[in-house]
């Protein structure tokens, strides 16, 4: 299988996955997900669950156990170990099935629903995309890109257009530092415009 590993982020916890080239499709740790709804570190407790769930899934003929394939991640420990994982539609389905109060934000995050930043963010680039208004703007300029950044984010963040002059991090992720801007923005400004 060809494909390529990215780690996502919910409240500061990761959440492996594994692009799947031939399918077109992600594969998502199921252990990461009981992790962050149980909000619980020990992988041993996890893994107890994870059989827990299976059996219990098995006997009430849920097919959420025959969906899961074993895909290798890496581990915290650096190695590569098979790990079971679910596609979105089974990740949906399984945290659905869970009895935990934390299941309807954790999908509101995964599935970018329209209560969360991404998803309205997500939603303004789907409308972006669609108005024409990309053909208007001149490509491979600052401004360009400061435009695209306000109707991406105006109304979710402050500084939605400006160039940033403070660092920022989201959910983990540290964000390009304001320091390095002035050189890579001009740079930017005098690439080729093709």
């Amino acid at each position: 299988m060809n494909s390529k590993i990215s780690i996502r982020f919910y409240n500061d916890r990761e959440v492996r996955a594994v692009w799947d080239e031939e399918h077109a499709k992600w594969w998502f740790s199921v252990l990461d997900m009981l992790a962050i709804l149980n909000n619980q570190d020990d992988y041993a407790k996890n893994r107890n669950y994870w059989k827990y769930l299976k059996n219990k899934f098995k006997k009430e003929n849920i097919q959420l156990v025959s969906a899961t394939n074993q895909l290798k991640l890496t581990a915290a420990d650096g190695k590569k170990y098979n790990t079971d994982v679910l596609d979105s539609e089974g990740i949906i389905a399984l945290a659905k099935h869970l009895p935990n109060n934390k299941t309807t934000d954790f999908l509101d995050w995964f599935t970018y629903s329209d209560n969360t930043i991404d998803g309205q963010s997500r939603k303004k680039a789907y409308s972006l995309f669609e108005s024409g208004l990309l053909q208007t703007l001149e490509p491979g300029t600052i401004k360009c890109l400061q435009q695209i950044h306000a109707y991406l984010f105006g109304g979710l963040y402050d500084f939605a257009g400006q160039i940033r002059t403070k660092n920022i991090s989201k959910g983990g992720f540290t964000f390009a530092n304001a320091l390095h801007f002035p050189a890579t923005l001009t740079v930017i400004e005098n690439m080729p415009k093709l």
